[in-house]
């Protein structure tokens, strides 16, 4: 694992200077190691986490011919067999890494190469014949790459914003359509970020810079690759799925150094572990975080299945002082993000970095299995008469309001109350507004009037950026079409996006088996009835695994990782909410309405609403602004 960064310039600008003042902002992304190749006009850097070939890993370095060059991030989990196929073609190599395998399969084949890559990747290449730089990202967007064309025409880009920050001339205008979209779902989705001048190259996607012209082209779509399996019986798809799942489990055990996983006691996580330990014939270490607050501390399970598998366990816990945390995590965040679960990320791989390199992850799953409530709320939705929920819609919230909010982790009250506020939507708006955390209404009461004046707020508007995802729905049936949306957004901005921060704050390697291309694309295959059975979430993978996990740990109600925000916001956090909400540095960044804000925090405080997500996010925002000099 890699962090990486470079530039193409139509005129010099920047030096060798600015490209090490570049590498030198995400040290943490790889402290074992860095590269430079620079000529003038093109840069390219690389800090490098060691994990395979050690000794003779070093980047950049060029392909067989010597006539194209290669930064790179991530890992490719079948280079060995496309290595095998370059050396049939009469490639030789000089190093056992995949990053050299990728540079000659671009010489082989152009840019049709990059769909025949199993892993998370993103890479530069720069082809000194044709003068032209080819950057990519994974076909699931597990990892980062940013890039910005500025007013000289020159392409700059890096694994995380502050590298691109660093070149000269970079315009720190905010984007306030991205932030709109920040505080309506605490997290900016692709291909914006929080600066007008920077964007996100999306999942699945390459950028070719040549001839001064920048072009951006899809090379894989999920839509194209689905399989049916209407005429598969359960044990025959049970079988198949059992298979890729440790398949991909053991490629993602490959490595050089020390490797543990990530154990929540969840099913992913535990089913992750499960696979590691038939495949190892060492112990495999694991990691949890733990709180005081029993509904949010789910110890009690990552002990049954750590005992199950007779792993080497270690457990952390997170007090509520993490005041200082705040501030340091922010840094590495390059863009405000609003999941609470930053914070236990954070710890589990700092946990972790103290026994191994890697770490192996269950994220995804509840996104390709369907393990969210609000799935079984947009299926409720369907089944009972909207015209009669739209009649009587008011008097119920009007009802629900009269209830405090549950100081449980997930309270009844809290449940009713957000299924409430999407029910008498039509499912485009319904699916948006149970993933969103401000509605229109508040917003124009949120946003200062200059602010306000100047920014979108329509509906319309709003879902912009989920315009092409929502047309893709038309391919699925049920659940998958919600599936998709938040596979395609929740995910990869805010979930893949919070675990490559946190963990490469520490310098670990997450790999994420879940996420395998393959198993993507057999998930998303899947009749939407084998996912949501009546209100089982997740039921074709959890019957899966009814002879490899405990019962208590598959059929365990869903909690999420997370922490207790809302309580420590009337507590521990306290002073730090009054003193970055304070209305003085509320109006110092302009953007909002230091009235509103305080009405939300007298109304938390005395526990009348739970409003922890949108005063989570102001404080973020606000030291975010003051950190970057936005």
């Amino acid at each position: 694992m890699c962090g990486i960064c470079g530039f193409l310039q139509s005129l010099p600008i920047a030096d060798e200077n600015v490209l090490k003042k570049m590498n030198d902002q995400i040290l943490h992304r790889g402290p074992d190691d860095e590269g430079f190749y620079y000529n003038k006009r093109v840069g390219l850097a690389v800090k490098r986490l060691s994990i395979i070939d050690l000794n003779t890993g070093h980047m950049p370095l060029p392909s067989y011919s010597k006539n194209s060059w290669i930064t790179f991030n991530g890992e490719i989990y079948n280079f060995k067999e496309l290595r095998n196929d370059l050396i049939d073609k009469g490639y030789k190599f000089r190093s056992g890494t995949d990053t050299e395998v990728i540079v000659n399969l671009y010489e082989e084949y152009g840019v049709k190469f990059i769909d025949k890559l199993r892993g998370m990747f993103a890479f530069a290449i720069y082809d000194i014949k044709n003068d032209s730089l080819l950057i990519a990202r994974d076909h699931i967007g597990i990892k980062p790459l940013y890039y910005c064309k500025n007013s000289d025409n020159n392409l700059v880009f890096g694994s995380e914003i502050k590298t691109i920050l660093q070149y000269p001339g970079i315009d720190r205008t905010l984007d306030k359509g991205s932030v709109d979209l920040f505080f309506t779902l605490e997290y900016i989705p692709a291909p914006f970020s929080i600066f007008k001048s920077i964007k996100k190259l999306p999942a699945g996607h390459y950028l070719l810079v040549k001839n001064g012209k920048v072009e951006i082209n899809k090379y894989w779509n999920l839509t194209d690759n689905l399989h049916d399996k209407k005429n598969k019986s359960f044990e025959e798809l049970k079988e198949e799925f059992l298979f890729l799942l440790r398949e991909s489990v053991e490629m993602r055990m490959i490595s050089d150094v020390p490797l543990g996983a990530f154990l929540s006691g969840g099913l992913d996580s535990s089913a992750i572990v499960a696979m590691m330990s038939a495949a190892s014939k060492e112990k495999i270490k694991t990691f949890s975080i733990g709180f005081e607050e029993k509904s949010y501390s789910e110890l009690e399970y990552s002990n049954i299945v750590s005992k199950k598998f007779n792993t080497d366990h270690y457990v952390r816990n997170l007090s509520p002082d993490i005041n200082e945390l705040v501030h340091f995590l922010t840094d590495f965040l390059d863009e405000p993000l609003g999941d609470f679960s930053n914070f236990p990320t954070y710890l589990v791989s700092k946990n972790a970095r103290e026994k191994v390199t890697v770490a192996l992850s269950g994220d995804g799953g509840d996104e390709i299995f369907g393990g969210y409530e609000h799935y079984i709320a947009q299926k409720l939705a369907k089944s009972i008469d909207l015209p009669l929920i739209r009649s009587i819609h008011p008097a119920f919230s009007k009802i629900t309001n009269l209830f405090p909010p549950s100081k449980l982790k997930k309270g009844f009250v809290n449940r009713i109350k957000r299924f409430s506020e999407g029910l008498a939507n039509p499912y485009a708006d319904r699916h948006f507004r149970w993933m969103q955390f401000l509605s229109n209404v508040q917003k124009k009461k949120l946003y200062s009037a200059e602010f306000f004046e100047n920014t979108f707020v329509d509906e319309l508007n709003e879902r912009e950026p989920f315009k092409e995802y929502f047309k893709d729905t038309e391919h699925y049936d049920g659940i998958n079409k919600d599936l998709y949306l938040d596979f395609k957004t929740y995910m990869v901005d805010n979930i893949l996006v919070k675990v490559d921060r946190m963990s490469m704050a520490t310098s670990l390697e997450a790999r994420v088996p879940l996420l395998d291309k393959k198993i993507v694309e057999f998930a998303f295959s899947l009749p939407p009835e084998l996912k949501l059975k009546g209100n089982i979430t997740k039921w074709f993978f959890k019957k899966s695994m009814e002879n490899i996990l405990p019962e208590k740990i598959i059929y365990r109600r869903k909690e999420g990782f997370s922490i207790p925000i809302k309580n420590w916001l009337k507590t521990d956090l306290k002073d730090l909410m009054m003193e970055y909400l304070s209305s003085e540095r509320i109006k110092n960044a302009g953007v909002l309405n230091p009235d509103y804000v305080n009405k939300l925090i007298t109304e938390h405080l005395s526990n009348k609403e739970n409003h922890a997500h949108r005063l989570w996010s102001f404080i973020l925002f606000n030291i975010w602004i003051e950190k970057f000099g936005a």
